[in-house]
């Protein structure tokens, strides 16, 4: 019988559900890549699996992220808008203007601290064709974006305000509310959509 009471047990217990899905996962990983399901490769896998997870544990993570999934779901049909659409207009500077094309750098802010975030930012931007983060400087809370198609200010302003606004979406699904205003109010200062 295990006592929930004593805070040493509740660590433990909470630290075993934490790492099965990781045991599984492995486990299956160990099976798939041997080939056979028999009950000697599952065990094997197992094995395998705990001494992986208890010989290198997974470091804690500091923030905690918030999901909201109905701005998850919408944020995952604009990427898929967007990836049609940036498509469409590689392709187009592409056959327009050929070795010609051009890009520009652009700095954006960075509107959170959260790693995780941050990753998802630039995983989602990097997504879209002619878009690609290049450098996030947290120390400076400021992230380089390479925009194809750019020719003049206006254009760059424009990645500049593509940017923030993806920022903005990711920031709606994952981050804190504090950051969702942030964006809006820079977005609004600088006169893009809300």
């Amino acid at each position: 019988m295990i006592d929930h009471d004593r805070p040493h047990v509740r660590w433990r217990a909470a630290g075993l559900r934490a790492r099965l899905p990781r045991v599984a996962w492995l486990t299956l990983v160990w099976v798939l890549l041997w080939g056979t399901f028999t009950p000697l490769s599952v065990l094997g896998g197992v094995v395998v699996a705990v001494l992986v997870v208890a010989l290198f544990p997974m470091p804690r993570l500091a923030d905690r992220l918030s999901v909201r999934p109905l701005r998850l779901l919408g944020l995952a049909a604009f990427l898929l808008y967007d990836l049609v659409a940036s498509s469409v207009e590689v392709t187009w500077q592409i056959l327009r203007r050929g070795t010609d094309a051009r890009g520009a750098i652009v700095a954006v802010p960075l509107l959170t601290a959260s790693g995780r975030v941050i990753t998802i930012m630039a995983n989602a931007l990097t997504l879209s064709p002619g878009a690609m983060a290049l450098q996030i400087d947290q120390e400076h809370q400021v992230w380089y974006v390479y925009a194809l198609g750019p020719r003049d200010r206006a254009g760059a302003e424009r990645a500049w305000l593509r940017t923030m606004d993806m920022q903005r979406r990711v920031l709606a699904a994952f981050g804190t509310a504090e950051e969702l205003a942030e964006a809006r109010r820079r977005i609004a200062q600088a006169g893009g959509p809300r």
